[in-house]
């Protein structure tokens, strides 16, 4: 059982590492963000089971970051594109 803990630990913090580094690809930032809740998902599970997990804790945080982050990144997007658009429409 300790063994999958340390796996699912693990996994947390390679995804809440992963969806920090899809802040910087604007257009994929949606990625992040599913990455992000999965991390947490198995974060949560881990420290449900043992409170005392560092790698767990690391990564529920990093993932709780990589999801905000991610989030403003992609609202930020739409909020552009939008933007764009409706300033093309103006000229037609």
């Amino acid at each position: 059982m300790e063994n999958q803990n340390n796996n699912k630990a693990t996994a947390s913090l390679v995804l809440g590492i992963v969806s920090l580094v899809f802040i910087f690809f604007n257009m994929y930032a949606f990625v992040g963000i599913i990455l992000a809740i999965i991390g947490l998902v198995l974060g949560i599970q881990v420290q449900k089971e043992s409170p005392e997990n560092g790698m767990a804790k690391a990564g529920v945080v990093l993932c709780i970051i990589g999801l905000a982050l991610c989030a403003l990144t992609f609202i930020a997007c739409v909020i552009c594109v939008g933007g764009a658009l409706s300033s093309l429409r103006f000229f037609y």
